[in-house]
């Protein structure tokens, strides 16, 4: 299955393990309605760089929240897994304050097209999904390399403010505070008249 930018997350119900209160709980998409989400999948607890990624996150959460985010991570390890390697790991232990979901037989992450059949594990898939549970945005990387939690950051930010302003749209490296662009016929092909020269370092 190959999911698309702006279309339905696929539904799921598993279980995750709480590091907050040491327990494990149902979790359903249907709980974030009305919420921004983060699903991010990773390969396997006790690994390499997902160890640094899910510190990575732990080090952002604080500022996702305030951004009305919640954020679900999800292996297709066992919440006993998540539970022994947040207690064992230095970059996590006391550090993880989201859940941690467990689909050891890959169903959430073959529903988001991110199982790898061969290896048997998830590959690194992030989503950022709406208060009306769609996908706005993801990505997949290679297993061996760890995403950037500021570009993360960065597009939720950006998608938040074209969901408050539907009638502009935000150029690349587009930051808050920096222009946006109103889509108009008048512009086509002159997009760079509207954007103040020296707004962005890029072009």
């Amino acid at each position: 299955m190959v999911l698309q930018p702006v279309s339905k997350a696929p539904d799921f119900e598993i279980k995750a393990y709480d590091p907050v209160k040491d327990e494990i709980v149902v979790v359903r998409l249907g709980d974030f309605e009305g919420k921004w989400l983060v699903i991010c999948f990773y390969p396997a607890d006790f690994t390499f760089v997902c160890a640094t990624e899910l510190a990575a996150m732990s080090h952002a959460y604080d500022e996702l929240k305030k951004l009305g985010v919640e954020v679900l991570t999800i292996s297709t390890d066992t919440v006993f897994d998540h539970k022994g390697w947040v207690e064992r790991e230095p970059l996590l232990k006391g550090r993880v304050k989201f859940l941690m979901g467990a689909d050891p037989a890959g169903k959430v992450a073959r529903a988001y097209g991110v199982f790898s059949e061969e290896q048997g594990v998830a590959f690194r898939g992030r989503f950022i999904i709406d208060p009306d549970s769609v996908i706005q945005a993801y990505e997949v990387v290679n297993l061996s390399m760890g995403r950037n939690m500021n570009e993360l950051i960065r597009q939720i930010k950006a998608l938040q403010y074209i969901r408050e302003h539907p009638d502009e749209v935000t150029p690349a490296q587009w930051e808050p505070g920096k222009p946006t662009i109103k889509p108009s016929i008048k512009i086509a092909g002159r997009v760079g008249e509207q954007i103040p020269k020296g707004s962005y370092a890029y072009w």
